[in-house]
């Protein structure tokens, strides 16, 4: 899951069909096609009519990773976005089934590897945010061939469940 939230920002040159149709990638069709789509300035770009919204590719990141979230996720998002609490209460779930990178697996804030280390990468997976009872059930450490929780003892905490 890419980390660089609130620097990334998509290129001037890159259309809106081009953002709407990377956005939706990171979903099932079925979820996409139906889904609000934003920038990473959270303009928006299509409106939705099933609770989800689709974010197109993070540029700050070395990969292609779209995600698609539900309307609880995007609460946590803009909580993460502002370095805020997310929302007590309430578990969100999101797709990011193109994969993704972050810059840290405990820094949520992060939008670099640190000196010497290596973008951590995960494949195809969903992400389950807002529920701390389930995080003490799975590892901490980063391995993208099993659950995980990424960003541990920090408000921001979710698991992490690959899906190939």
């Amino acid at each position: 899951m890419a980390v660089a939230w609130a620097s990334a920002a998509p290129a001037a040159d890159t259309s809106n069909e081009k953002l709407i149709e990377n956005a939706v990638s990171a979903a099932p069709e079925a979820v996409g096609k139906n889904a609000a789509v934003v920038n990473w300035e959270m303009k928006t770009l299509r409106k939705g009519t099933n609770g989800f919204t689709c974010i197109p590719d993070d540029p700050g990141t070395p990969v292609d990773d779209p995600m698609c979230t539900d309307e609880n996720g995007m609460a946590w998002m803009h909580a993460i976005m502002s370095k805020s609490a997310p929302p007590e209460g309430k578990v969100a779930f999101a797709y990011m089934l193109k994969g993704g990178a972050a810059a840290s697996n405990t820094d949520p804030f992060a939008t670099k590897p640190p000196e010497g280390a290596d973008w951590l990468h995960d494949g195809p997976h969903v992400m389950v945010m807002n529920a701390p009872a389930i995080m003490a059930l799975y590892p901490h450490e980063p391995d993208p061939s099993q659950p995980y929780v990424m960003f541990p003892d920090t408000p921001y905490a979710h698991l992490m469940i690959p899906v190939k």
